[in-house]
């Protein structure tokens, strides 16, 4: 039975040991816990703080990728309307060019026309002049000599053939 006695409880050292942890409780939660806490607070704040920043800097990052997009859009339709633009200065152009050379082709081709017309009008000016002396020449010949049936022919064949000749 001696071990019984080993576990015996001694009432005024039991509340001596419980007053003395209480003591230490206090002790350790005014000089530990206060401090530990008031430093996790500040380091909670501070990455708080931090990720604060980091959503401002993600929403400004999101801003300006936005704006660069916007950029972007807007240069590339800004691009195709300068391409289209060109490309229908380039059509009026070459329509221009198109209806300019059709122009001169129809003035020079009237000239063309007219040139042929006044040599035309040449051609039988002298082909009439031809045929008058032609004519003169005849009927002085006819004068000259009496005609008959047999001359007569030979003058018109004559005639003709210088006709044949002069046109």
């Amino acid at each position: 039975m001696e071990y019984q006695s080993l576990v015996t409880i001694v009432p005024w050292q039991f509340i001596f040991t419980i007053i003395n942890l209480f003591i230490q409780v206090l002790i350790f939660k005014k000089l530990l816990f206060k401090p530990i806490n008031s430093i996790i607070e500040k380091r909670q704040k501070l990455a708080d703080e931090k990720i604060r920043d980091a959503a401002d800097a993600q929403a400004k990052a999101d801003a300006l990728k936005s704006q660069y997009e916007q950029g972007i859009a807007d240069a590339k339709s800004q691009a195709t309307q300068i391409i289209q633009d060109a490309q229908k200065e380039a059509s009026a152009r070459a329509e221009e060019v198109v209806r300019q050379a059709q122009e001169q082709a129809v003035l020079l081709k009237s000239k063309a026309e007219a040139e042929i017309a006044q040599e035309r009008r040449k051609a039988v000016n002298d082909a009439k002049d031809e045929i008058g002396g032609l004519a003169m020449d005849i009927a002085g010949k006819v004068v000259e000599k009496e005609i008959h049936e047999e001359d007569h022919r030979k003058l018109i064949d004559e005639f003709i053939e210088k006709v044949g000749d002069a046109s």
